[in-house]
């Protein structure tokens, strides 16, 4: 019987290379894409226009992807840049063409770069435009596509990585642990495509859920802003792994379809099924 696939796009580091590890220790071959395919070409760019920035960073596809197969499982290396949609294609047909099947997508990659975290007044209402390239419509196709493979073979799973930005009103401007209209809005739009699939979609045998991190420091937000941010202040973060493990359990586990037309919080379910262990740590007294 031929092994399950999962297509996991943003997948070099985060979230992204957490989930991929945890899908193949459920036993799917992972197709691990991203921008950075080798070690020493990533960078970390700020969200900004305000504070311009770009570090180094670590985490690539190739790490990602070595560390899949020492868990046993097949990893195919592809670089994928959602900004640019003939990327977007190469990659999928490599996919297809080399296990000829995709089971599982996870949407995990957005765009990075400026007028994501900039306020209203600070962003130029052009860069709308490649953010909403990167976070929905270039998504959108890459769906399209994947879905119309799932149906071709009775169903399928689709996970997209959402965000409380684009579902609630943040808590202060930006820096003062709020966020920027260009990325939630795209947040809030994106939002909206799984309760579509399931409900054209779920008799085909599709399920599709949507996932909420919650706050995830990252590698990225480490390497630009340091420890102690102001969204730190304001929220208790976790760690890749939890949603990670989340991820997983939607994937693989049947008593995920209670979820499907549901927000899926993170890091509240990964508490309630004692995911991961260790996390959460005990507060301290």
């Amino acid at each position: 019987m031929a092994r399950k696939v999962a297509f996991v796009t943003g997948a070099s580091r985060g979230i992204g290379r957490a989930s991929a590890l945890v899908l193949a220790r459920r036993g799917l071959d992972v197709v691990v894409t991203a921008r950075t395919l080798r070690e020493g070409e990533g960078k970390a760019v700020s969200s900004s226009y305000k504070s311009p920035k770009q570090v180094p960073i670590g985490g690539s596809v190739e790490s990602t992807a070595a560390a899949i197969e020492e868990l046993g499982a097949r990893a195919l290396r592809l670089k994928l840049d959602l900004l640019e949609r003939d990327s977007i294609d190469a990659a999928l047909d490599a996919a297809l063409g080399e296990w000829g099947r995709i089971d599982v997508l996870l949407n995990n990659g957005i765009y990075q770069g400026p007028g994501l975290m900039d306020r209203f007044l600070d962003f130029p209402v052009d860069v709308m435009n490649t953010i909403y390239t990167g976070n929905v419509f270039n998504q959108v196709h890459l769906t399209q596509r994947v879905l119309r493979n799932m149906l071709e073979r009775g169903g399928g799973t689709i996970i997209n990585m959402t965000s409380p930005s684009g579902q609630m009103d943040p808590p202060g401007p930006i820096g003062e642990g709020g966020w920027g209209f260009a990325y939630s809005s795209s947040k809030a739009a994106f939002h909206r495509m799984v309760g579509i699939l399931n409900v054209e979609h779920h008799g085909d045998g599709i399920r599709a859920f949507n996932v909420d991190p919650g706050y995830t420091p990252t590698e990225s937000q480490r390497a630009l802003h340091g420890e102690g941010t102001d969204l730190d202040e304001h929220f208790r973060g976790a760690p890749p792994e939890a949603t990670g493990e989340v991820v997983g359990w939607l994937a693989a586990d049947p008593g995920a379809d209670e979820w499907l037309g549901k927000s899926v919080l993170a890091q509240r379910l990964c508490r309630q099924l004692e995911l991961l262990p260790g996390w959460p740590p005990p507060r301290k007294s």
